[in-house]
């Protein structure tokens, strides 16, 4: 999802982001594409969220926030045979919340 020497930047109030991989199913599926407002309110436990891991600065990842921590947050995939979150990373910085899918389904993302 990004290309060498970090993440993209997500530019303007509402990005669009395409979902890679299948650690967010069933919330969110390989090929969704979702709306990431990157201001408004601050992130709440269960929000699903675009951020970076501190450990991995090149990618950007879609996953839900589990609880504030060390400064960022410890996020985790929704997909419980996918460990590709903070158990593997540590603490990320988050860069956005996901509001909306898109495509191909539309409708909003739900907090948990």
């Amino acid at each position: 999802m990004a290309p060498t020497g970090g993440p993209p930047a997500l530019r303007g109030p509402l990005v669009p982001v395409l979902v890679t991989g299948p650690s967010m199913s069933p919330t969110l599926r390989h090929g969704d594409a979702v709306l990431v407002r990157t201001g408004g309110r601050p992130v709440r436990p269960g929000d699903v969220v675009v951020a970076v891991f501190r450990s991995r600065p090149d990618l950007l990842v879609v996953k839900r926030a589990v609880e504030p921590r060390d400064g960022g947050w410890w996020l985790r995939g929704d997909n419980e045979f996918v460990a590709d979150d903070s158990r593997a990373y540590g603490v990320a910085d988050v860069r956005g919340r996901v509001v909306a899918r898109w495509w191909p389904r539309p409708g909003r993302v739900r907090s948990r």
